[in-house]
């Protein structure tokens, strides 16, 4: 299991080391645990929801205008982070119930060549799947996605920031996946994962992004379980 501590974070060679480390079961190691996904999950996933984010400002400026009730940007912000936060929750839970039997080095990668293969190939089956793509075309259009959801009001704003949240959360949860395969707390394979989910969002919808990178994961696990196996 990884190792975690109650210090500052060191930040080298384009890892983030935590030295030492209390009992895995212990209430500061989980507390810790969710402190570090909860960070990264904000630093990865905000940037990718900056035009939903903007998106939402122009218009409730616009509606503020006309004397329609808004909410500030930060309200919807707050909604949307909120799913990133329950995926964090759920994440540091699944991981502390799973520790035992799921080895990982002090990077927080797995130890197991076939279980990396098989995110790989599960991250990539997932890419070309339907669900997939009906929630990155919302994600990819969040001008659409406003003109079919928009509620008036700091509850309305919430629940669009939720249900956009939710349709991000439903794009990518796999994606987060990989994390484990090349280290959660490698902060190459961080900025790698959070500029291909930003990328994917960011390119026009009808491309075929997320069906190549499909492609190449299940190739790379397939490959990776083929010498794991052999």
């Amino acid at each position: 299991m990884a190792a975690l501590s109650f210090g500052m974070t060191i930040k080298l060679g384009g890892m983030l080391m935590m030295p030492t480390a209390p009992s895995g079961g212990s209430a500061a190691y989980w507390v810790l645990l969710f402190i570090m996904w909860w960070t990264m999950m904000m630093a990865m996933m905000l940037p990718s929801a900056a035009p939903a984010i903007l998106t939402y400002g122009a218009m409730s400026r616009r509606f503020a205008e006309n004397g329609v009730s808004v909410a500030p940007v930060a309200v919807f912000s707050a909604g949307y982070a909120t799913i990133w936060t329950a995926f964090s929750l759920g994440a540091v839970t699944l991981q502390i119930l799973v520790h035992d039997l799921v080895p990982l080095t002090g990077m927080m990668a797995l130890t197991s060549a076939a279980a990396g293969g098989s995110v790989l190939v599960a991250a990539g089956l997932y890419q070309m799947t339907p669900l997939k793509h009906a929630c990155l075309r919302k994600c990819q259009s969040p001008l659409m996605f406003f003109a079919r959801n928009w509620r008036t009001g700091w509850a309305g704003a919430l629940r669009m920031g939720i249900s956009h949240g939710l349709y991000c959360l439903g794009c990518c949860w796999v994606l987060m996946g990989l994390l484990f395969y090349g280290g959660v707390m490698d902060l190459r394979w961080i900025a790698g994962i959070a500029a291909y989910v930003a990328a994917e969002k960011l390119i026009p919808a009808n491309t075929q992004m997320a069906r190549f990178a499909g492609m190449i994961l299940v190739i790379w696990g397939l490959w990776t379980l083929y010498f794991a196996l052999s």
